[in-house]
């Protein structure tokens, strides 16, 4: 298929999700130019809105297919008020429900089509503890890592003050950590900031005993059998190896590709942790995703490849 103009893209339509807890989601799905390949779900980063994909979700359906955005509970569009009265909201709710709501309402939609998922940093990780990770048949994560201050790259000490003392205090403080007014994108609800400032070395750790009824939440990341590029930047200092290597060991039985770009291998002077989804890049890092999610195609020699635990 050859590549479309984004003057024959159609305005996306506004939808409303509504998760197994009850809470609604605002979530927009972009059409597909021309017969529908697949259907792509976008899950953005920690304090990001869903407006902030737009661009590539536009850019996505020129290429054959219909993309849905969301926000999560508590972010952009989808946040109810108050967060004082949200406090309680954490990432963990962001996946085993929101992203979980969002692949069920792509495969009501498209129920022939295959279901790809992008993943943007935390957006990565949020598969893993949806329901329904098994509907996946392909996934690309960009930045997506576990988070761990110790994966830390350049800049740990500033890192690590920032975002896991200066944090755990300001939403101590204001019942919320107040980040629009510190230019760090969204607000975050409380449980959501402390998750991140709290974070042991592992998910097992993090979420011991928080499942409902006892089940385990770590149970979905095994039922993600779909393959899975992950793309790292060598600029960003989240995305370190390691970190998308502790993050990637979790999806164990799924092909996993780990991919890491330079800035100058495209030209660039700068790509870092978000501007992968600029459309500067869309002749570049986003034609080179496309060329995976429709075609399962590598456009880079991968660090590493892991095959599928479970044959």
């Amino acid at each position: 298929m050859n590549a479309r103009h984004p003057e024959r893209v159609a305005p996306p339509q506004a939808l409303e999700l509504t998760a197994a807890d009850g809470y609604r989601l605002a979530a927009h799905l972009w059409p597909a130019v021309g017969p529908v390949e697949a259907v792509v779900v976008i899950n953005p980063a920690t304090a990001v809105k869903a407006d902030y994909y737009h661009r590539y979700a536009a850019f996505l359906s020129e290429h054959g297919m219909a993309v849905l955005t969301y926000d999560y509970r508590g972010i952009g569009a989808s946040r109810q008020g108050s967060l004082r009265r949200w406090k309680r909201i954490t990432k963990l709710d962001w996946g085993r429900y929101d992203c979980d709501a969002a692949l069920r309402q792509a495969k009501r939609l498209f129920p022939e089509c295959p279901i790809f998922l992008v993943g943007h940093s935390i957006g990565g990780l949020l598969l893993g503890l949806a329901p329904s990770a098994g509907l996946v048949d392909r996934a690309l994560t960009v930045a997506a890592q576990y988070a761990y201050w110790r994966d830390y790259g350049p800049g740990k000490g500033w890192m690590w003050l920032r975002w896991h003392l200066l944090m755990p205090l300001l939403t101590a403080a204001c019942g919320y950590f107040p980040a629009r007014r510190l230019g760090w994108h969204e607000d975050l609800p409380a449980g959501a900031a402390y998750e991140w400032a709290r974070r042991p070395a592992s998910l097992e750790q993090a979420y011991r005993g928080r499942g409902a009824k006892g089940d385990d939440p770590l149970r979905y990341f095994p039922e993600m059998r779909g393959d899975l590029l992950a793309i790292g930047l060598h600029d960003d200092s989240f995305g370190t190896p390691a970190a998308v290597g502790r993050l990637l060991a979790y999806y164990r039985n799924a092909l996993r590709h780990h991919v890491r770009i330079a800035p100058d291998s495209i030209g660039s002077p700068a790509i870092g942790h978000f501007a992968f989804f600029n459309s500067r890049f869309r002749d570049t890092l986003w034609q080179e995703s496309v060329d995976w999610l429709r075609h399962g195609r590598l456009s880079r020699q991968p660090l590493e490849t892991l095959p599928p635990e479970g044959g």
